[in-house]
C-alpha cells in the first residue's frame, strides 16, 4: 500500500497515490502502516463541514425548543455522538481491519454478519441521501440563477456527482486521503465566506422570542442530532485508523477523531438554528430542499461558489460512506473484490438519489424516520461494541478474525441477543410523523406509563438512547468474562 500525500497528515515517506486500493477485508500489514493520529482530521472534518449541518438546525427548531436549548442540543449531541467514533477507532489502531470485522470479536465470525447488514443499509442510505442533496442543490442554484435548473440539469448533476463518489470508493484511502484535503480546504473557505453573507439574515429578536421547550422536545432534538452525526459514522469509525502504527497514541485517534468530526457540525448547527430562528418561511423551506433553500438569502454572484461547497461538502461525506459500505457489504459476505463492492453500492445510490431528486415530494419526513428507525439498532451495536473496545487491553488476535473455530466463535449469541432486545425497547419507545408504514412504533409508550403515541414522550426518541445504554451495559456486565478469556489465550 502506497502512502497518503503529505499534507494529509497520514504520511511517512514517498508521495505517491496507487490508483486503486486492493486491500478489503484484510488486516493491514507492518510494512503500509503508516501516519500519525493527527492525519485522521482531514477525513472526518472533510466529511462533515457540508452545509447539511446549517439545515440540521431548522430540523432542531422544529422540536419548539428555545436559542439556548438548541445550542446546547447541537454542541452536546454533535461531541457526545463523535466521542463514541473515537472510542471505536480506537479498535482500528489495534487491530488494523474495518470495522465491522473488528465487530467480530463481540458478535462471533458469523454472528457479525447481522449488524454488517445493518451498517451495510446505514452506510448506502446516507450516501444516497448526500448525493441526491448534491443534485437538489445544482437544480435550484441553476433556477435561481435564472438558467434551467429541470430535468436535465439534476441529470447532469448525477452523473458529476456520481462519478465523483464513486471513482473515489473505487480507488480507495489514498485517493480517499488525498481528496478529503483538497475538500477540506475548499470547503471550510467557501464555508466562512456563507457565514458572512447570512449574518445578516439573523433576526435576533426573533431568537429572543423562541420559546423555552419541554424536558420531552429537548430529548428529542437531541438524540436526532446524535443520530444525524456521530452515529450515522460510528459504524465506519476504525475503517481509518486502521492503516495507523501500533504505537500510535490512543488518546490522540479518540481525540483527533472527535474533534474532526465534531468540529464543524457543532458550529453550523449552531448557525443554522440562528437562520431558521429568524425565519419561519426558511426553515419551512428546508423541509422540501434542505440545501437548496439556504441559497435564497445569498447574493446572486455568490451562488456558483455556494453551489462548488455545497456539491464538495455532501459528495465528502458520500465517498467516506461508499468506502465504508463496500467494506461493510464484504463483511456480510459477499465474496467479490472491494473496488466492485463499491461499485455495487454506487448503483443503489444512483438508483435511490433518482427517486428522492425526480419523484419524491418531501424530504425531511422521510429521512428522519430513516435516522431514528436505523438508529435504534445501530444504537445497540454502537453501545456493545464501545464497551467491547473499553474492556479490552490487548491488541486483537489478528489471524482469527475470520477463523469460526478461532477465539472469537462463530456466533456470541449474547451479543445477538442485546441487539435484538436493544432494537425491541427502542422501537417501542419512538414515534415518527411519517412514513405511514412505520406507525406501528411506539407501542411501548403507553404501557410503560410514557401518555402513548399522542403523549409528550411521543417525539422524545428515547429509544435511541435506550437502545445504546443496553448494548453498553448489557455487555459491560454479561461480556467482560468472555472477554478476558479471549485476551488469555496464546
Amino acid at each position: 500500500m502506497s502512502t497518503a500525500p503529505t499534507n494529509s497528515g497520514l504520511t511517512t515517506a514517498a508521495p505517491e497515490v496507487r490508483t486503486v486500493e486492493r486491500q478489503g477485508l484484510d488486516v493491514i500489514a507492518e510494512s503500509d502502516r503508516k501516519g500519525t493520529p493527527r492525519g485522521l482530521f482531514w477525513p472526518w472534518f472533510a466529511a462533515n463541514i457540508s452545509v447539511l449541518g446549517i439545515a440540521y438546525g431548522s430540523f432542531v427548531v422544529g422540536f419548539g425548543i428555545s436559542f439556548w436549548q438548541a445550542t446546547v442540543v447541537s454542541v452536546i449531541g454533535v461531541v457526545f455522538s463523535f466521542l463514541l467514533c473515537g472510542i471505536v477507532a480506537i479498535a482500528g489502531k489495534r487491530g488494523s481491519a474495518p470495522t465491522m470485522v473488528l465487530s467480530r470479536a463481540a458478535f462471533g465470525v458469523r454472528g457479525n454478519r447481522v449488524p454488517s447488514f445493518l451498517s451495510w443499509i446505514l452506510t448506502v442510505g446516507w450516501e444516497t441521501a448526500l448525493a441526491a442533496l448534491a443534485v437538489l442543490a445544482t437544480s435550484t442554484v441553476f433556477t435561481e440563477l435564472g438558467w434551467d435548473g429541470g430535468v436535465l440539469t439534476k441529470v447532469v448533476a448525477l452523473v458529476v456527482v456520481a462519478a465523483l463518489v464513486v471513482g473515489a470508493g473505487v480507488a480507495g484511502f489514498d485517493v480517499i486521503m488525498r481528496l478529503q484535503t483538497w475538500i477540506t480546504v475548499i470547503t471550510a473557505v467557501l464555508t466562512v465566506v456563507y457565514v458572512v453573507l447570512a449574518v445578516p439574515s439573523i433576526d435576533f429578536a426573533a431568537i429572543a422570542a423562541m420559546p423555552t421547550g419541554s424536558a420531552q422536545q429537548f430529548i428529542g432534538a437531541l438524540v436526532l442530532v446524535m443520530t444525524g452525526f456521530g452515529l450515522g459514522w460510528v459504524n465506519a469509525a476504525a475503517d481509518y485508523s486502521r492503516y495507523l502504527p501500533r504505537s500510535a497514541s490512543t488518546g490522540g485517534v479518540v481525540g483527533w477523531t472527535t474533534f474532526g468530526g465534531a468540529l464543524a457540525p457543532a458550529i453550523l448547527v449552531v448557525f443554522g438554528v440562528l437562520l431558521a430562528g429568524s425565519s419561519p418561511d426558511l426553515s419551512a423551506a428546508i423541509g422540501a430542499d434542505p440545501i437548496g433553500a439556504l441559497t435564497t438569502i445569498l447574493p446572486v454572484w455568490f451562488l456558483i461558489p455556494f453551489a462548488l461547497v455545497a456539491i464538495l461538502g455532501l459528495v465528502g461525506g458520500a465517498v467516506l460512506d461508499i468506502y465504508s459500505s463496500g467494506l461493510a457489504l464484504l463483511s456480510v459476505g459477499v465474496k467479490i473484490p472491494r473496488p466492485v463492492a463499491a461499485g455495487v453500492d454506487g448503483v443503489f445510490m444512483v438508483a435511490g438519489a433518482i427517486y428522492i431528486a425526480f419523484f419524491a415530494t418531501d424530504f425531511v419526513g422521510p429521512f428522519q424516520a430513516f435516522l431514528i428507525t436505523l438508529g435504534v439498532p445501530i444504537a445497540a451495536w454502537a453501545g456493545i461494541f464501545v464497551a467491547d473496545v473499553l474492556l479490552r487491553r490487548t491488541a486483537y488476535a489478528e489471524g482469527e478474525l475470520d477463523d469460526r473455530r478461532g477465539r472469537y466463535g462463530d456466533v456470541r449469541w449474547g451479543a445477538i441477543a442485546l441487539v435484538a432486545v436493544g432494537t425491541a425497547l427502542g422501537w417501542g419507545l419512538v414515534t415518527l410523523a411519517s412514513p405511514a408504514w412505520l406507525s406501528w412504533q411506539g407501542y411501548l409508550l403507553g404501557p410503560f406509563g410514557l401518555g402513548g403515541r399522542d403523549g409528550a414522550w411521543a417525539y422524545a426518541n428515547l429509544g435511541v438512547l435506550v437502545a445504546l445504554v443496553v448494548g453498553f451495559l448489557g455487555t459491560l456486565l454479561f461480556a467482560r468474562g468472555s472477554v478476558r478469556r479471549q485476551e488469555a489465550q496464546r
